[in-house]
């Protein structure tokens, strides 16, 4: 079962609030990924930045993205999404739409989540989190 990271677990990394590394290398037995979403997300946060610290970022993403294998949305991972959608909408505990991909992403994969934004995918039936 492989680990899914969620952008905000890389930002923090990135922002020096959290070493990512030094927790990666705890996990030793395990395998990591990233859905293409968080792709966005990372190059969102690159596209906003300038000067230094966008080149900062850039490199230090750059890096990260060069590391970890990236889970492209398929047509599983779409159907996924979609009843993970139907599922919040019908308890009226709606999340972000990107936390949906990411979600879909794992829980179709059977792979666990690591993210500091716990709230937005605790009401997720059958999506392990990782605490951090």
């Amino acid at each position: 079962m492989a680990i899914t990271l969620d952008a905000d677990v890389i930002i923090c990394g990135e922002k020096g609030s959290f070493d990512l590394s030094a927790w990666l290398l705890t996990q030793k037995d395990e395998e990591f990924e990233i859905a293409a979403i968080t792709v966005a997300e990372l190059w969102h946060g690159v596209e906003r930045a300038s000067g230094k610290h966008r080149k900062r970022r850039k490199e230090y993403f750059e890096t990260v993205l060069n590391v970890l294998p990236v889970i492209h949305y398929t047509e599983e991972i779409a159907r996924e999404h979609a009843r993970i959608w139907a599922e919040l909408e019908a308890i009226g505990k709606m999340t972000g739409y990107y936390d949906l991909i990411v979600a879909a992403t794992a829980r179709q994969r059977g792979s666990k989540l690591a993210t500091f934004n716990r709230r937005h995918f605790e009401n997720i039936v059958g999506l392990l989190l990782v605490p951090l």
